[in-house]
C-alpha cells in the first residue's frame, strides 16, 4: 500500500517537473496564419522557449527539417529561404511540448507604414474628415492577395520584445479595410495587382507623434539625454522620447520586410533644422536594426495648411521651411524618395482626403526604384540653379526633362533684391523647362521663392503631372514680404 502511494506520488511530481521543465513555444505576434513573408530572400523566424530546448521546423516548401535549439535564455532565432510561390504555404514548429501549424501563408512584398495622424487616417476617415473614394474602395476591397496587420497604439519606457496590443493579420474585405490606414490599403492594393503577388502591409503609427518618439534610446541619446524612467508613459507617449519605437517598432524586428512609408513632420514643423538630423537618424536606426540593408524607404512632405498663421512668412511658423527639410532629406538618406502634396492639402483640414493620390506618388516611387519600372516617371521637378537677365531671375530644375506644366498659370512666386524684400511675381514657363520670374518692383533681383506660406496650392508640375516643392533660392533668415 505505501509503496503504491509512494509510486504515484512520484508519478506526480515527475508530470509536475515536466510542465515546470518544458515550456511552451511562444512566438512573435508578427508571426502568425494568414502573413505574408517576403518572397525570395531570406527570412527571419524567431521566438521564446525553454533554455536549450530543442525545436523542429518543417516549411511546405522545404525539403528538409530544420532542428535547433533555443539558447540559455531560451530566446531562439533562424533564418529560413522563401521562394515566389504564389501558393499557400504552412510552418510546423515542434518542441517537446508544444505543436504550433502556421497556415496559409503567403510570399510576397511586405511593406511597413508608420508615421502620424495622415499615415494612421483609416478608409473610412475621420469624423467630418473624409477619405475620398472610400465607399468605393471598401466595397471593393475583397484580395485573399492583399494581408494587412495593425499594431494598436500604446507606449513603453523600455524596448518589448512582444505586442502587446495589436490586430492580427487579416486578409482584406469589406470588414476590416475601412478601419486600416488608407495611405497603406491604397498603396498595398495597387502594388499587388500590378505585380500580380501576394502583398503583406504592416501599419504603425500614431497621430501627432514627434520623430523622436520613434527613435531608439540608443540613437536619440546621441542628441540629448533621454530620461524616460520618470515620465508618465500613459499620458503623452507619443510625445516621449523612444516611446512608440520601444512598443511599435522593436517588437516588429527582425520580421523582414521590403520597405518603409512614412508620413510625418506636422509634430515637428517647429523645428525643419532639427529634423534634418533626427529623421535620417531614425532611418538609419531602422535600417541597422533589421539588418537587411538599406531597405527603401518613401516618405511624405506635409501638405500645406494654415496652421492658424497665413502670415507668417521668414521664421519656422512657416511650415514651407520644414517642406523644405524633408525635401533635403532625400541628398540624407540613401535609397529614399519623396511623396510631394502641394497641390493636395487642405486650408481648414490638417488631414487631406484625397489620401489615394499621396499613396499614388509613394507607390510610382516604390515601382520606379524598388521594381524596376523605369518608365514610370515619379520624380517631381526640383529647384537647381538660377541665372539674372535683365530684370528676370531664370530658374532650372532638376527632374524636368520632359518639361514643365501648370494647369491654369503659374502663382505664388516672389521675388526679391538686395533689400530681401519680397514682392508678388510674375512668372511663366519659358523653353518647356525653365521659369521667368519678375516684378515692376524688384529691378535688381536676387532671390526667387515658391509657395512659401503655410497653406497653398501648387501650380507648378513637371509633364509627368507630379508637382514641385515649396522652394527658395536664397538662404536669407531676415527676409520679409510685401502683399499684393
Amino acid at each position: 500500500m505505501n509503496k503504491s502511494i509512494n509510486k504515484l506520488y512520484s508519478i506526480i511530481v515527475f508530470l509536475g517537473l515536466y510542465h515546470c521543465v518544458y515550456a511552451d513555444i511562444k512566438l512573435p505576434s508578427i508571426v502568425s496564419s494568414n502573413m505574408v513573408l517576403q518572397r525570395n530572400t531570406n527570412i527571419t523566424l524567431w521566438g521564446w522557449a525553454d533554455a536549450k530546448e530543442k525545436i523542429t521546423i518543417r516549411a511546405s516548401w522545404l525539403n528538409e527539417l530544420i532542428s535547433f535549439q533555443a539558447d540559455e535564455l531560451g530566446n531562439w532565432r533562424i533564418e529560413v529561404s522563401t521562394t515566389d510561390s504564389k501558393k499557400p504555404q504552412t510552418i510546423n514548429i515542434k518542441s517537446i511540448k508544444s505543436n504550433i501549424t502556421l497556415d496559409n501563408i503567403l510570399f510576397g512584398e511586405v511593406w511597413l507604414c508608420s508615421g502620424q495622424s495622415n499615415m494612421y487616417q483609416p478608409v473610412k476617415g475621420y469624423k467630418g474628415q473624409p477619405t475620398y473614394g472610400s465607399l468605393e474602395a471598401i466595397a471593393n476591397s475583397k484580395n485573399a492577395n492583399l494581408r494587412l496587420f495593425t499594431v494598436e497604439r500604446i507606449g513603453s519606457k523600455e524596448p518589448l520584445k512582444n505586442l502587446s496590443k495589436f490586430k492580427s493579420w487579416q486578409i482584406a474585405s469589406p470588414n476590416n479595410v475601412a478601419d486600416f490606414s488608407a495611405i497603406g490599403y491604397f498603396f498595398g492594393q495597387q502594388l499587388q495587382q500590378i505585380l500580380d503577388v501576394p502583398v503583406g502591409i504592416i501599419h504603425t503609427s500614431w497621430g501627432a507623434s514627434k520623430v523622436e518618439a520613434w527613435i531608439s534610446k540608443e540613437v536619440m541619446s546621441s542628441f540629448k539625454e533621454v530620461i524616460i524612467n520618470d515620465e508618465d508613459i500613459d499620458k503623452r507617449p507619443n510625445r516621449t522620447d523612444t516611446a512608440l519605437f520601444n512598443a511599435m517598432i522593436n517588437p516588429l524586428i527582425p520580421f523582414t520586410i521590403k520597405g518603409a512609408l512614412w508620413y510625418q513632420g506636422e509634430g515637428n514643423r517647429n523645428e525643419p533644422e532639427k529634423y534634418k538630423e533626427l529623421f535620417p537618424a531614425m532611418v538609419k536606426d531602422w535600417r541597422t536594426r533589421w539588418d537587411i540593408g538599406d531597405f527603401p524607404f518613401y516618405y511624405v512632405q506635409i501638405a500645406p495648411f494654415l496652421y492658424g498663421n497665413q502670415d507668417a512668412f521668414g521664421d519656422i511658423k512657416n511650415t514651407a521651411f520644414m517642406r523644405e527639410a524633408q525635401l533635403k532629406c532625400l541628398d540624407l538618406i540613401p535609397n529614399s524618395g519623396i511623396a510631394i502634396t502641394m497641390d493636395i492639402g487642405d486650408p481648414y483640414f490638417i488631414h487631406p482626403p484625397r489620401k489615394k493620390e499621396v499613396a499614388d506618388r509613394l507607390l510610382y516611387n516604390a515601382l520606379n526604384q524598388t521594381y524596376g519600372f523605369k518608365d514610370i516617371d515619379f520624380a517631381a521637378p526640383k529647384y537647381e540653379s538660377h541665372v539674372v537677365e535683365n530684370n528676370s531671375i531664370i530658374l532650372s530644375f532638376n527632374n524636368a526633362d520632359a518639361g514643365l506644366y501648370t494647369y491654369n498659370k503659374l502663382e505664388n512666386f516672389v521675388i526679391a533684391g538686395e533689400d530681401r524684400v519680397f514682392y508678388p511675381a510674375e512668372s511663366k514657363i519659358v523653353n518647356g523647362k525653365n521659369i521667368s520670374v519678375s516684378s515692376e518692383k524688384v529691378t535688381n533681383p536676387l532671390a526667387v521663392r515658391y509657395a512659401w506660406k503655410n497653406s497653398v496650392t501648387g501650380t507648378l508640375y513637371g509633364a509627368n503631372l507630379i508637382p514641385a516643392s515649396s522652394f527658395r533660392t536664397d538662404d536669407w533668415d531676415d527676409a520679409t514680404q510685401i502683399k499684393e
